[in-house]
């Protein structure tokens, strides 16, 4: 099993190292190059992954074209549309990668098949869904109260890492911002 995986699981539950071989064993990692998607929108998500390298962007269009920003995954972050993977119907989600990047990815069937064989799969993904409906959570708070510049500031602050390697459209996108707007808060 990759390093990085298996760190980013004991961070929720406890694995035996012959449960993470098994666990391990369902996941094959892909090359995605920059600007390649992993997901388009219309297509329908049979996997969940994982990235070990690399930045990703998912994001939807609306009816006039415009691209929205739902949020970026880098290193040591998972990616997947919920409601396709899970009633595996149309996605409504972009999956891009920002630059050349490694993704270990699981296939829907393997997946639920490990929840009913290694039942501390089952717990794990709950886990992470939890933790993931949390900081949706937070993020939509931050959206209704604070002010662009605050959101701004707060992404800045806490994914570094990942502004970094994000355009200013793609961040004025997330944050619900203009990319003119973006431009004068940083100006200031």
């Amino acid at each position: 099993m990759h390093e990085l995986l298996k760190e980013n699981i004991s961070k929720h539950v406890s694995f035996s190292e012959a449960e993470l071989e098994t666990f391990g064993q369902y996941f094959h990692q892909k090359t995605i190059k920059k600007k390649e998607f992993l997901l388009r929108q219309g297509e329908t998500c049979k996997f969940e992954g994982f990235v070990l390298e690399g930045c990703f962007r998912i994001f939807t269009f609306d009816q006039k074209g415009n691209d929205n920003t739902l949020y970026f995954a880098a290193s040591d972050w998972w990616l997947m549309d919920n409601d396709s993977f899970m009633h595996q119907n149309p996605s409504h989600l972009n999956m891009q990668a920002l630059e050349d990047s490694e993704v270990l990815l699981i296939k829907r069937t393997d997946k639920l098949m490990l929840y009913e064989t290694l039942p501390l799969v089952e717990k794990l993904f709950r886990v992470m869904s939890q933790k993931a409906l949390v900081a949706w959570q937070r993020r939509l708070i931050r959206n209704h109260c604070e002010t662009a510049k605050e959101r701004y500031q707060n992404f800045i602050d806490t994914y570094p890492s990942i502004a970094s390697k994000i355009k200013d459209k793609q961040l004025a996108s997330y944050l619900g911002i203009t990319h003119e707007f973006l431009s004068k808060i940083k100006k200031r």
